[in-house]
């Protein structure tokens, strides 16, 4: 809550917002008058409402449009209440609506948050609305907001509202995945046919693979996927290589890491609704198959892990270490060159 005293500006704001609705008050109903009344004085919070249009304040509100200047030295003492918001690090603010709210209220109630919030030198809004409050992206977006990201139970809206330069970051812009090289003590490949997607029924056998999940780890995707696909355990033993490229998924940048891992189970259990077949593979009948050979980004993949079964080729290994945060983390480094650092 903040006094009008505070700031002729933004309680004109308040005013003005609520005028509006007045204007087409046939279309309001009690519960939702009552609401804005008390978003400009709570004390009229619980009031019959029946014949709100004939009570003094809901008159000077209305009439707040045409003749608010007369009324300013009247008005001194008057509260009015603003979106609950928490300040983020970056200058701006965060609101989270998390109770049902009609959506004349909500317009109203930001056109004066807005308002405030410019006065403040505030530079990015950003308004979380959960799934259950779909009925305001209208109104968020007829304010000047636009979408950020969507999830499953919220759409996240955003809105720069400084003169400054703008900052806000895009949405997340890479999808994460994973290929897992395992190869048992007979010297051969574990691979798979997919019943699904590009190559399905195309009889190309290939890596286990696979995306990595929201708060996942390379290392522990790696190890999952195969278990899920092939039923097989392993132990991640590092990222031969990874790939970046661009406009694929939903026009996102894709990663792609190239692990190797040691199996300690042998006995393959498919996934019978994504894989159509699974088996261990001669090494040179894998790599005799067309679609190895003449596709030069999984030529190299190969060749870069017969390098590592010769001996001839270190990866990147893990390591746990602690953030600025004390959160832990992987972090991947060359364990052959840096062991002196380990030490």
């Amino acid at each position: 809550m903040m006094r009008y005293g505070a700031s002729n500006k933004v309680y004109r704001t308040c005013l003005l917002a609520t005028s509006k609705l007045f204007h087409t008050s046939s279309q309001v109903s009690p519960r939702t008058v009552t609401t804005l009344l008390s978003s400009v004085n709570p004390k009229f919070q619980g009031h019959n409402v029946s014949n709100c249009k004939n009570s003094f304040l809901s008159r000077r509100i209305y009439m707040s449009s045409v003749s608010l200047k007369e009324q300013e030295g009247h008005q001194e003492g008057i509260e009015f209440q603003l979106l609950r918001a928490v300040e983020d690090q970056h200058g701006g603010v965060v609101v989270n609506i998390d109770e049902t709210m009609d959506t004349l209220v909500f317009a109203s109630m930001l056109d004066v948050s807005l308002a405030r919030w410019k006065e403040q030198g505030k530079k990015g809004v950003w308004i979380k609305l959960p799934i259950e409050n779909s009925n305001l992206v209208a109104a968020a977006v007829k304010a000047g907001f636009r979408y950020h990201h969507a999830e499953p139970d919220y759409v996240m809206l955003v809105n720069w509202i400084s003169n400054a330069p703008n900052t806000i970051p895009p949405n997340a812009s890479h999808r994460v995945g994973i290929g897992a090289f395992v190869m048992n003590s007979n010297g051969e490949l574990l691979v798979v046919q997919e019943s699904n997607g590009r190559f399905s029924g195309k009889g190309i056998w290939k890596l286990p693979t696979g995306a990595v999940n929201e708060g996942e780890d390379i290392c522990t995707a790696a190890i999952r996927e195969v278990k899920e696909e092939t039923g097989i355990d392993t132990e991640f033993v590092e990222v031969l290589a990874f790939r970046q490229s661009h406009q694929t998924f939903f026009q996102k940048s894709d990663l792609f890491f190239a692990c190797l891992l040691q199996p300690y189970s042998f006995k393959i259990q498919r996934q019978a609704s994504e894989i159509a077949a699974a088996q261990w593979m001669a090494i040179e009948d894998y790599v005799a198959q067309p679609f190895v050979r003449e596709n030069e980004l999984f030529d190299l993949l190969t060749k870069i892990w017969l390098s590592k079964v010769d001996e001839k080729y270190t990866g990147f290994s893990t390591i746990l270490a602690k953030t600025s945060k004390s959160k832990k983390s992987y972090l991947y480094f060359n364990k052959k060159d840096a062991s002196c650092l380990l030490s």
